[in-house]
């Protein structure tokens, strides 16, 4: 299990000279920045202790987790995973990009295809991806991203039963017309602390479609549960929520509430950035942390080598993120004063790629691997759903 540290940039609200605070003894070609209040970041400046804190902890935040060194499978034979949901009742479901299928994973790791979904059109990047349930007032639907034949699109399947006897009903749409491509499809969805569903529109491969707010793609996304503009999002009677992204494919919380997002850089950075109404992420004009007014830059940055990252999901006041072509799962913990930032990377090159990440149960991480996706070298197994248990940060 690697460690590493980090170098460093400063954003605007912090001093001069001020630095995060990062542990570990390996050093990787990693880039951060803190962004304090969604500012523009600065020159990069040479590590020192950290400053003072300037705002105050949140009573939510906890002081984050690391994997214990325990794994095991909990299932094997996964072809091309790509989404891990999880109901209230603990029934666990999984997308396969090429297949089309949403698979139950049963207690023992049996997998079991709950239903195909006919209308995805896999190929290349595209295919059945991001899954999100929801389970209110009374209704319980299970949300699916999918790359259709002229689209992507969002539909929804309705749920009856629990477990074994968990079934889906036909895909109704919420909405439709997000650009598709053989790559940059974006593709993850999740329902926020404010009940909205958002989810990750990429570029397409049209660049410039990314700083037109008129199109969907190269965006984030925000909508109601069917598939409506909410009245408070920035530009009236639209569902872009933020825009200026390559192919972001990984979106959580944190403990207050605040929407982060991952995405896929071009050549030179890929990104971890907190999401605010309305901002622009600079996408094709910046690609990383460029320091431009109008463009929010990420808070933590990594050489596209290192990670080219996917899911995300936040457990214990962590971030961890799944990087694909980086063969790692990255560790990312704010500090509760958001001053700081530790990053940490786990399980380097021991599972391959890893496509999506997870809270699982009695506070262990979910992680599938996608050695399977035509771009990894699959092992025997492959593809996989692995649990590795936690424990707080540094007791190591």
């Amino acid at each position: 299990m690697l460690r590493g540290s980090t170098t460093v940039r400063r954003t605007s609200g912090t001093p001069a000279g001020a630095a995060m605070t990062l542990t570990g003894a390996v050093a990787l070609p990693v880039a951060l920045a803190v962004a304090l209040s969604g500012c523009v970041a600065e020159a990069p400046v040479t590590p020192t202790a950290s400053s003072s804190p300037s705002a105050s902890p949140s009573a939510a935040a906890a002081p984050g987790v690391e994997p214990s060194g325990e794994v095991r499978d909990v299932a094997t034979g996964l072809a091309a995973p790509w989404s891990i949901a999880q109901f209230d009742d603990g029934t666990v479901v999984l997308s396969e990009r090429d297949t089309a299928r949403i698979v139950r994973v049963g207690e023992s790791g049996a997998l079991a295809t709950v239903t195909t979904v006919d209308a995805a059109a896999p190929a290349g990047e595209g295919g059945l991806l991001g899954l999100a349930p929801l389970e209110a007032a009374g209704e319980r639907w299970l949300y699916a991203y999918l790359t259709a034949a002229d689209d992507n699109r969002i539909v929804r399947l309705a749920v009856t039963g629990t477990g074994e006897s968990l079934a889906l009903g036909a895909p109704e749409l919420v909405v439709a017309g997000i650009p598709k491509a053989g790559n940059h499809n974006g593709g993850r969805i999740a329902f926020g602390p404010d009940g909205m569903l958002y989810a990750t529109a990429g570029d397409a491969g049209d660049r410039d479609a990314a700083q037109d707010p008129t199109s969907l793609a190269g965006k984030i996304l925000r909508m109601t549960p069917d598939g409506a503009a909410p009245s408070d999002n920035p530009f009236a009677g639209s569902v872009v929520y933020s825009l200026g992204h390559r192919n972001p494919q990984g979106i959580a919380w944190d403990a207050d509430g605040q929407l982060w997002a991952a995405e896929f850089g071009q050549n030179t950075w890929d990104e971890l950035n907190r999401i605010t109404a309305g901002a622009n992420y600079g996408w094709p004009v910046v690609e990383g942390a460029g320091g431009q007014d109008g463009f929010v830059d990420p808070v933590a940055q990594w050489a596209t080598s290192e990670a080219s990252p996917s899911g995300l999901a936040y457990v214990g006041g962590t971030f961890f993120l799944a990087s694909l072509r980086g063969e790692r799962v990255w560790g990312i913990t704010p500090d509760p004063t958001a001053e700081t930032v530790e990053i940490e990377a786990y399980f380097v090159g021991e599972f391959g790629r890893i496509r999506d990440v997870a809270a699982g149960p009695d506070g262990a991480l979910w992680f599938v691997t996608n050695n399977t996706d035509g771009r990894g070298d699959a092992r025997p197994g492959d593809d996989r759903l692995v649990e590795a248990a936690l424990r707080p940060l540094g007791e190591g």
